[in-house]
């Protein structure tokens, strides 16, 4: 077996977690390569440890049986679609403050000593496609595995929009914007503007406006097979702004359509521990004991 491991050197300060992770994997008699999950910038201060070899991210994903990322939620979303090119499931260390998406903690990597063995199981995670349309071409495209989110940008004013359903309206309103998130995303942005939490194995899609200055502007929960659609008034002066997965953002103009629907890719998370979802939102939104 060959597993990669991921360390977000931001989070895993001086790669700490991921030797630690190196060291349980290698006397489990495993292959452990590393692999930064970004390039650092040119002007970047920030310190690796000598003697750690790195090699390029796709080098490593070619090779892997698993990817180990280190850092948050963040951290996973940036290494899934490089992930899932590869076919390659992936397993994360929260180091962050929430982590929804990690199934270890730092204090629990001694369980890595189960990949060997098999002792784990992976499960599936629905994503979305999204493309923006202007004047009837693509002028964006990208796939989210959290959430899709139009809005308005920094200023202090709402934006008019429209949500289809295979071309049906559902729900017109202003405001500061709309959330359209996978189950997995329903725990992230969605939840903090009001949307409901979804187990995540769900097959669903979900749209949440944000801040709607209008009663009837609720969640809805939609069937995974809807073509979403997010439209900005044609008759306003107002631009908006589209952002997948937390990316940078892309400039709507009025008139401009965003399509969002179920994706044929999946994200795949190895599971080691047995802990259920609702355990984990207790734990995480600490309600629980």
């Amino acid at each position: 077996m060959t597993v990669v491991l991921s360390p977000n050197p931001y989070r895993d300060r001086g790669l700490k977690a991921a030797q630690s992770a190196r060291r349980v994997l290698e006397q489990a008699g495993v292959e452990v390569l590393m692999c930064l999950p970004f390039a650092l910038d040119a002007d970047s201060k920030l310190e690796l440890p000598k003697g750690v070899e790195l090699i390029p991210l796709k080098e490593g994903l070619s090779r892997a049986d698993i990817l180990v990322c280190f850092g948050g939620d963040g951290t996973i979303l940036h290494a899934a679609k490089d992930a899932e090119a590869y076919h390659v499931p992936i397993l994360g260390v929260n180091l962050g403050s929430v982590g929804f998406m990690a199934e270890l903690e730092y204090g629990e990597l001694s369980q890595l000593s189960k990949l060997p063995a098999g002792k784990y199981s992976i499960e599936e995670r629905m994503m979305l496609d999204v493309r923006a349309v202007r004047g009837g071409k693509t002028v964006f495209r990208d796939t989210a595995l959290n959430d899709v989110v139009v809005t308005k940008g920094a200023v202090a004013r709402v934006v008019d929009l429209s949500v289809y359903g295979d071309h049906v309206l559902i729900s017109q309103f202003a405001g500061d914007g709309v959330i359209v998130s996978t189950p997995t995303g329903s725990t992230a942005y969605s939840m903090s503007a009001g949307g409901p939490i979804v187990e995540p194995t769900a097959q669903s899609i979900l749209f949440t406006p944000i801040c709607a200055h209008a009663l009837q502007a609720k969640s809805f929960v939609l069937d995974s097979e809807r073509l979403v659609s997010v439209c900005l008034d044609p008759g306003s002066r107002k631009s908006a702004y589209l952002s997948v997965d937390g990316g940078r953002a892309f400039k709507l103009l009025p008139s401009d359509r965003v399509e969002i629907a179920r994706s044929k890719r999946l994200t795949r998370l190895v599971k080691l521990t047995g802990r259920s979802f609702y355990a984990l939102i207790n734990q995480k939104l600490g309600k629980g004991e």
